[in-house]
């Protein structure tokens, strides 16, 4: 019975296998006819009928293969587990195969689990509906394919069909299998037929599925544009934005485009009222082209005047919290400037009204429009109030325009500044800096194409190349890619392990060095794109991708061709090549192998012989520059090896890509005191621009400093951090990967200083004067100019009667140039108001605001009116200049005076104090005592008989301080003597001008003086300076903000400048050396002297007692007119050469004279000198002494004779004498003559051992050996001097050129001589003095590096000398000084001093015996005392005792033991540890308290053993040790047997 059933599954089973291969060929058949059929029927066939069609053929179908399906079992239906889930349908699940051999539909490729693969079952129509319904929105493949099963799906979603089963007989189902087979043939042919007759009917033109929407953005927000395109080929997308193409990898910072399985996008970030247009998306294919339009439109916050771009924006209402929030930003960040390495960070503070609690604002930080996330080198921080960035370890990649941008509900701000960051300092000079922007492109399984910018500066000389180095993640290896540096700023790496992630970074060459390395890369990982893509997305087991697949494997089918094989990049350094995957090439993974064919030829030769690549892409190296190839591609995998693809066409090597063309010559612009604006026009026709470069340089100098470090792709930059006042010129340079273009002409010189505006408004404008018929007026200048000088005010005037005000009416048609203004033909009793108006080159400035309603009547006041115009001049730390004008009205009387007020600006109206007591008639105050860095409020008022009047406006607060770079006017005199005051500045702006004021009161006689003024620098010259000169004279620099400055000329100042002007008028050669004489070698004399300065034209007449003497035999002359010196030579002095010789000398219009006068007894030591000098020359042409023979000690006081010997040859004999007896080779004292470099020494203290000497002698009578050197003979056992030393030594050089000698008397005065510096080397040798205590007392010693004999030092104890006794000894024991103190007591304590001969006074070497010195000296002899006490003391056994005995047995032992010590020990005896008591077998005896004695009697073997005599008193214990050995004589005579 089992074996039946078993029978019957393994039928079944077989039933259902055929069941589904039929199935699955059914399928097949119909699927392309399905997709061909549409395709086909756009022009002929409806949908309706299509569909009719497709229904009778699948009724058809499903009749068979429903029951084919009613013969299987229940148990069979549940085991197919295919699940098919539809809306409002059950779900029907399906297995082709039991559970155990359930097959796994993991889609692999290369080995690595790419997506799950879901089965295609031939069963029905309902299970294909079921699988598109459930992953209808799926990504899927795109294909031929993708566009039939999608109508498809869509046309049988409508249908609505169960699944039938019922039961058929055997013959029924294979009759309806065998018709099934013949229908799939039909089927099979009639789809043949149709590909022959029209092969193009799968491909059809693009199609927008869902086209692109128009919106509506606020500004700074950002949009997206989507739309889906079908067709086939499968259509190229590009955007438009008003008919231009757009750029997106050009312009990454603004525009991003996707495109993922026919979904496009094209965003567009941070949007502005400029990106309002029409955008299109175009799609391409060979079948044709299709677009579809969209519009933009950003709206902008308009109310009044246009708002600027770093304007705060209007915030709308927000209905969430039902307030609006209003966003302000202070503190703001500037324009920063930051090195490589360097940290920096930039910060606002933002306040939002009103405070909503648990709301905060979205604070995002930019650069460049491109939003910045939190990374290593990038923190963000938000407290709540401040928003910070910090840039950790900056880069060039770092620079860029920073905007911070905050979003509420209502709106948004934002804020913007620049940060340039400069190179880092090169360890090399000239070596370019580091390149920038790398970054990996196009990355496959082993192949990544690396990109960077070049740097801004090149150093030195030019750039040759770059090394590229990569690095594999996690690892601190760097290894470099190419051997040689590549040109282009892009290069192909090869040789990626697939799945390995790396980094790269790039270096940059010149002549000069390498680089520095750039900033690493990001971190890529070498895998297949299609891979990437897949990790990318979710993990498993849904992976975001299904792939339709048969279930039949495909292992072992060789892959098809690849295609579209094209050249992407071509330089002479390397030719990339890139195709497409074959369509055909199975589950495995396909790799490649290139080959490439030499044009002309059909040779045909494979490049990658060793390893195929498995990337689509490969970068060919080592081709030769100017020929020409083309490349073809086979595929291959396990199976095999395909055919090669499509050759391409011929590819010349060669750099395809040009560098930039020169941009437009720039256009500066002046922006602010430290910035300009730069434009220029872009370079033509250049291919991936990489950006500009932006150099800078001061006029006149040729250093040209880079303003960029990053390149922009804007013609329009602000060069920031430039000098105020500095001069400059620009010049640009564009740059792409091919390099740099060649820099623009320079810019035309620009001054850097604040672009000229129109001034600020004119403020407090006020009545000074009234009459019947008109009214003076007075107002404050603008706080500022707008980088011009104010040319003068236009004043406007209205009347008003009530609170009713007439129109404004203009008063004067000219300008007026000071700030008060008498407005005539006025109504009496009428009301008016005024207002000014400020004018500069720029233009007129808004009107100020009116001033009160004022009456035109006559004032009947007696004291004068206020003074008008006060300002300052000269302000410094501690003192400025106050000056005014007089006042418009003076009352009844004149004005005599003027009082001036101070108070500190932070002081109240008690504040207020006068300057001065007496009144001032002049109109200016100079004020001192002032405090540096405080700021003071002025005023003035004037005064006439009746009184003094109403106090002027306040004048300031005014800062006392001085400002950076000021300078004072200083006076000089020229050459000429002309007097003159210069004052120069380095601020001057536009228009800005010198004036010149004495006593503070504009110059206009030049009679007196003579004004020059030239850039930023004026001179005022006294054309007849004189007492009418003198007086305060100032200067002061229009439009600017106050700078000026005085000088005082007094009596006592001009008279010294009188005669400083004398002095250049007749000028005088100043000499830096007067004339002088020094004695030459040969005898020769030298005179010479030196001036200070001199011009070539400058002439040296040389006279000897005022007769003109001249180059000859005699005299040599000499002049060098750079340096100055003078210079005569005379070959010796002559009795008649005694007198004064002259130099004089004539430089244009200045003179000098100097003389040196040689007569009496000077002359005739200098004559004898010369004479000297001469005879010495002459000895030094032969064997001479250059240091004559002298004496030294070394510190091991070794007394040496030395002299240093020249010019002497292999000839040169040497003889050594003493006391006129030559001391022969053979001599003992031979031994102690050496010679080293010239320098001949004789070792007086050397020992000799004279039978060494004899024994030397012996061997030279057996050969001939030369002089052995003296550090072979032996060295006695320490150096000594004695008397037997002294004498007269004497040393003779001697050969043909001639002959010298030197003696050295040691004897008497040079014996002494001698000694004392022995005596000097060993007293300073000693060390300090050291204690040490013994048993008999204490010891003070002091060594020294030798002794002699003759040596003299003494003992004082508290600077008493020190009587030898008994108990106070003192001696030398080798190289030891010492002092013996026996028994101390407390009158030894106090100061030991030990003096020691030093050849003058004495070296004392000090020790203080008190305190704790004392005292442990005293407690270690005590100590030490006792010890010898008790050890001489002590019990101990002094004799008598053996080590070992050796007894008969039965003999008697008697042992007696010699014991000492005081007081007497006491005695004991152990044996084996245990102590013996005298007894009838022991006996112990102990007498005279010397002897102690043991007796045995009749030993036995039991007595052997270790014995000892132990003895004991209070000083110690010792014990004698001794072993008894008992033996029986016949058991010893028994082992000998």
């Amino acid at each position: 019975m089992a074996a039946k059933s078993g029978e019957v599954r393994i039928k079944k089973r077989k039933q259902l296998q055929k069941h589904v291969q039929l199935v699955q060929q059914h399928q097949e058949q119909k699927h392309q006819f399905e997709s061909s059929f549409y395709m086909s029927s756009k022009s002929s066939v409806s949908k309706q009928t299509f569909t009719s069609h497709t229904a009778s053929q699948a009724s058809h179908t499903d009749l068979s293969s429903l029951r084919s399906l009613s013969n299987l079992t229940s148990k069979t239906q549940k085991c197919l587990k295919c699940c098919l889930e539809t809306e409002g349908e059950a779900v029907v699940r399906l297995n082709p195969l039991p559970r155990r051999a359930q097959r796994t539909y993991l889609a692999m490729e290369d080995k690595e689990v790419i997506g799950y693969v879901v089965p295609l079952f031939r069963a029905n129509h309902e299970v294909v509906r079921g699988l598109a319904e459930a992953h209808e929105e799926s990504q899927t493949e795109e294909g031929i394919q993708y566009v039939a099963m999608r109508n498809l799906f869509k046309r049988e979603a409508r249908e609505a069909m169960e699944v039938r089963v019922e039961k058929k007989s055997r013959t029924k189902h294979v009759r309806e299998s065998a018709e099934r087979v013949e229908l799939g043939k039909t089927m099979e042919e009639w789809s043949e037929f149709r590909k022959k007759m029209n092969p193009d009917s799968l491909t059809h033109t693009p199609e927008f599925i869902v086209k692109p929407r128009g919106q509506t953005v606020w500004e700074g927000k950002t949009v997206k544009l989507h739309c889906t395109v079908a067709g086939w080929p499968k259509p190229r997308i590009a955007w438009y934005k008003n008919n231009v193409l757009i750029d997106a990898k050009a312009h990454s910072e603004k525009y991003t485009t996707e495109s993922n399985y026919n979904m496009h996008s094209l965003e567009i970030k941070n949007c502005d009222f400029f990106d309002t247009a029409q955008y299109y998306a175009s799609a391409l294919n060979v079948k044709g082209e299709v677009s579809s339009y969209a519009t933009i439109v950003v709206k902008r916050f308009l109310e009044g005047d246009e708002a600027g771009p770093l304007d705060p924006k209007p915030h709308g209402y927000s209905a969430e919290h039902g307030v609006t929030f209003n966003t302000t930003i202070i503190d703001k960040f500037g324009v920063a400037f930051g090195r490589e390495g360097e940290t920096i960070s930039l910060g606002c503070t933002v306040i939002v009204y009103p405070t909503v609690r648990k709301y905060q604002p979205e604070v995002v930080w930019y650069r460049d429009s491109v939003p910045l996330k939190p990374s290593k080198w990038v923190h963000t921080h938000w407290s709540g109030e401040r928003a910070t960035l910090t840039l950790v370890h900056l880069n060039k990649e770092d620079e860029g325009m920073y905007t911070l941008r905050v979003n509420t509900k209502s709106g948004f701000d934002s804020y913007s500044a620049y940060v340039f960051v400069r190179d880092a300092e090169v360890d090399i000079e000239g070596v370019p800096v580091a390149p920038l922007d790398v970054r990996c492109q196009d990355v496959n399984k082993d192949y990544v194409v690396v990109t960077w910018k070049q740097p801004a500066v090149e150093g030195s000389s030019s750039i040759l190349g770059y090394f590229i180095d990569r690095c594999e993640a996690g690892s601190l290896h760097w290894a470099q890619c190419n051997d040689i540096p590549v040109k282009y700023a892009r290069y192909p790496v090869t040789g990626l392990v697939e799945g390995r992630s790396y980094q790269f970074r790039v270096r940059a060459l010149n002549k000069a060095g390498v680089s520095r390395s750039s900033r690493v890369s990001e971190t890529v990982v070498a895998m297949d794109p299609s891979d990437r893509a897949h990790r990318a997305g979710p993990l498993a087991p849904w992976t975001g991708m299904i792939k339709f697949t048969e279930e039949d494997s495909t292992a072992g089918v060789v892959p098809g061709e690849a295609t579209d094989v094209v050249v992407t990049e071509a330089t002479k350094s390397y030719v990339v090549l890139a195709w497409k995957p074959p369509a055909q090439r199975g589950h495995e993974g396909v790799m490649y192998y290139i080959e490439k064919c030499i044009s002309g030829t059909d040779t045909w030769q494979r490049v990658n012989t060793g390893m195929p690549v498995k990337s689509p892409r490969f970068a060919l190296f080592d081709l030769a520059e100017g020929n020409s190839y083309s490349f073809r591609v086979r595929c291959c995998n396990s199976a095999g090896t395909s055919e090669a693809s499509q050759s391409t066409a011929d590819t010349t090597v060669g750099d395809k890509m040009d560098l930039p063309s020169v941009p437009g010559v720039p256009v500066a612009i002046r922006n602010t005191s430290t910035s300009v604006v730069l434009s220029w026009a872009g370079s033509k026709d250049v291919k991936h621009l990489a950006g500009y470069y932006i150099d800078c340089s001061v006029v006149g100098t040729e250093e040209w400093m880079p303003c960029n470090n990053k390149p922009v792709k804007q013609t329009r930059f602000v060069c920031h951090g430039l000098i105020s006042g500095a001069n400059y010129v620009f010049r640009v340079k564009a740059v792409n990967a091919a390099g740099y273009s060649q820099s623009t002409a320079n810019s035309d010189a620009v001054v850097v200083m604040d672009a000229v505006a129109v001034p600020a408004k004119a403020t407090g404008v006020r009545l000074v004067e009234a009459v019947k018929d008109y009214m003076a007026l007075t107002w404050d200048a603008p706080a500022h100019d707008g980088g011009a000088a104010i040319r003068g005010y236009f004043i406007d005037y209205r009347t008003v009667k009530g609170s009713a005000a007439g129109k404004w009416h203009e008063l004067n048609h000219q300008a007026v140039t000071t700030t008060t203004y008498k407005a005539e033909n006025l109504k009496e009793n009428v009301i008016y108001q005024f207002q000014v108006r400020a004018m500069n080159m720029a233009g007129v400035s808004r009107a100020s605001l009116a001033s009160a309603a004022l009456e035109c009547k006559e004032w009947t006041i007696t004291v004068p009116g206020v003074p008008v115009g006060l300002h300052v001049q000269e302000v410094r730390d501690t003192s400025l200049v106050v000056l005014w004008e007089p006042p418009l009205f003076d009352g009844r009387s004149p004005v005599n005076g003027y009082y001036l007020d101070l108070k500190e600006a932070s002081a109240g109206a008690e504040g207020w104090r006068a300057v001065h007591e007496k009144v001032n008639k002049k109109k200016y105050m100079k004020i001192t005592g002032l405090k540096s860095g405080t700021a003071y409020v002025f005023r003035a008022r004037a005064q006439n008989i009746v009184g003094v009047g109403k106090a002027s406006a306040n004048l300031g607060p005014i800062l006392a301080q001085t400002r950076p770079g000021t300078t004072e006017i200083h006076v000089d005199v020229d050459d000429n003597g002309v007097i003159s005051m210069i004052f120069e500045c380095s601020e001057m702006n536009e228009g800005s001008e010198f004036v010149w004021s004495k006593n503070y009161t504009a110059i206009t006689d030049t009679s007196r003086l003579t004004i020059v003024s030239e850039g930023g620098r004026t001179r005022a010259i006294f054309n007849t300076p004189s007492l009418d000169d003198l007086g305060t004279y100032s200067c002061a620099v229009t439009n600017t903000e106050g700078i000026s400055s005085s000088y005082t000329l007094t009596e006592e100042g001009l008279k010294r400048l009188l005669d400083l002007s004398h002095e250049h008028k007749f000028p005088v050669i100043p000499f830096k050396n007067e004339m002088s004489m020094e004695l030459l070698e040969k005898g020769r004399v030298r005179f010479w002297c030196q001036v200070e300065k001199c011009t070539s034209a400058c002439e040296v007449e040389y006279a000897f007692n005022n007769a003109i003497i001249t180059q000859g035999t005699k005299y040599t002359m000499n002049f060098d007119a750079s340096s100055g010196l003078i210079e005569m030579y005379m070959d010796s002095l002559e009795v008649t050469d005694e007198g004064t010789f002259t130099f004089k000398l004539v430089d244009g219009k200045a003179k000098g004279t100097t003389s040196l006068v040689m007569i009496g007894d000077e002359f005739r030591e200098l004559q004898k000198k010369s004479e000297f000098e001469r005879a010495e020359w002459v000895r030094k042409q032969g064997p001479h002494f250059v240091e004559y023979l002298g004496f030294t000690v070394t510190d091991e006081c070794d007394v040496l004779l030395k002299c240093k010997i020249g010019n002497i040859k292999t000839e040169t004999e040497i003889f050594w004498s003493k006391d006129s007896i030559e001391i022969a080779e053979d001599d003992e004292e031979a031994a102690k003559i050496e010679m080293t470099d010239g320098n001949l020494t004789f070792n007086i203290g050397k020992w000799v051992d004279k039978q060494e000497k004899l024994r030397e002698k012996e061997k030279e009578k057996e050969k001939p050996r030369p002089k052995p050197a003296a550090e072979e003979v032996p060295n006695g056992p320490r150096p000594k001097i004695s008397k037997r030393d002294a004498g007269v030594y004497e040393v003779l050089l001697k050969d043909e050129r001639g002959q010298d000698k030197s003696i050295f008397n040691m004897t008497d005065a040079g014996y002494q001589a001698v000694m004392n510096e022995l005596f000097r080397v060993i007293a300073n040798s000693s060390t300090e003095i050291q204690i040490i205590s013994t048993e008999h007392g204490l010891i003070l010693s002091s060594n020294i590096t030798c002794y002699n004999e003759e040596l003299r030092f003494g003992w004082l104890h508290k600077d008493a000398k020190i009587a030898a006794s008994e108990r106070l000894k003192s001696g030398v024991t080798g190289e030891q000084l010492w002092l013996h103190i026996n028994e101390p007591t407390e009158k030894d304590k106090g100061k030991y001093t030990m003096d020691i001969f030093d050849g003058k006074d004495g070296v004392k070497r000090v020790f203080e015996l008190s305190g704790k010195a004392w005292e442990e000296a005293f407690e270690e002899f005590q100590r030490l005392k006792a010890a010898a006490i008790a050890e001489r003391n002590r019990a101990r056994v002094v004799g008598g005792l053996p080590d070992v005995v050796a007894i008969q047995e039965g003999k008697s032992l008697n042992l007696t033991g010699n014991v000492w010590g005081e007081p007497v020990p006491e005695v004991s005896w152990v044996k084996n540890d245990r102590e013996l008591v005298s007894d009838d077998r022991y006996k112990l005896k102990f007498e005279h308290g010397k002897f102690a004695s043991i007796n045995i009697t009749a030993v036995t073997r039991a007595d052997s053993g270790k014995y000892a005599l132990v003895v004991k008193n209070k000083y110690g214990t010792e014990a004698g040790a001794f072993t008894v050995s008992v033996y029986n004589p016949d058991e010893e005579e028994h082992k000998t047997d």
